[in-house]
């Protein structure tokens, strides 16, 4: 009878067939159990109730965007001059206040679009990391294949997080206490060390390819457990006779 029933509203009004799906649209739970994740909620809704009017989530979205990209330029100009490290922190900083504050403006006004939000923020997330780790490619202070394992494994997350949002109902903004945020900050301390130390031990390694190689391990562990604990659950709800 389904079937019947949306054969024909295929045939004769596509729009009753989208109504039908929009309606039958749920928001997934969204989980954040990061380190900061209290403090910073707070302090979000603190600027959130400042914002003007004539700002809305959008304007914020393309903010953090920008600085995301910016981040990613300010790294590769860092190759001839290092102080454009400090550029990456202050874009850093513009790209958390863009990307995290556009939802929680959206939710404090009532005007929230859960599925134009979660995809076009999500897209944007992709393409500002491929900015981000080009630029850090580029600068010379990681070496080129660290910066794209880190990239895939950034991407593989992202993958992973996305399919458990569609096939369990559950957004996880944070993985083992480390979000965005948390992040964002590890980079910016980083970049602070590497005007001081751009190298450590006596081998001379590169304090960012050593962090780079303790991110991607890490990153891959989260992405095995992840994994592994969503494929059990998923087969657990659903066994076959």
């Amino acid at each position: 009878m389904e079937n019947a029933w949306t054969d024909f509203c295929e045939q004769i009004n596509p729009a009753v067939l989208n109504q039908k799906q929009l309606s039958s649209f749920r928001d997934a739970a969204r989980f954040q159990q990061s380190f900061l994740a209290n403090t910073e909620k707070r302090v979000l809704l603190w600027i959130a109730t400042k914002i003007p009017e004539s700002i809305n989530s959008d304007h914020l979205t393309a903010l953090g965007f920008a600085g995301q990209i910016a981040a990613g330029v300010a790294y590769a100009l860092s190759r001839w001059n290092h102080w454009w490290l400090m550029g990456v922190i202050a874009c850093l900083a513009i790209n958390w206040l863009g990307d995290s504050l556009d939802g929680t403006v959206a939710r404090l006004r009532q005007k929230q679009r859960p599925r134009y939000g979660f995809y076009v923020d999500h897209m944007i997330d992709s393409i500002g990391a491929l900015a981000l780790m080009a630029g850090l490619a580029f600068s010379g202070y990681m070496h080129p294949y660290i910066a794209i394992g880190l990239l895939i494994a950034f991407l593989l997350l992202s993958i992973q997080s996305y399919l458990a949002t569609y096939t369990l109902g559950e957004f996880q903004l944070s993985f083992w206490n480390f979000g965005p945020t948390e992040l964002r900050l590890l980079l910016s301390i980083g970049n602070l060390a590497l005007l001081r130390w751009p190298t450590v031990l006596k081998v001379h390694y590169r304090l960012f390819d050593i962090g780079g190689i303790i991110g991607l391990l890490g990153m891959s562990a989260m992405l095995i457990f992840s994994f592994g604990r969503n494929t059990y659950r998923l087969y657990m709800e659903e066994r076959l006779p």
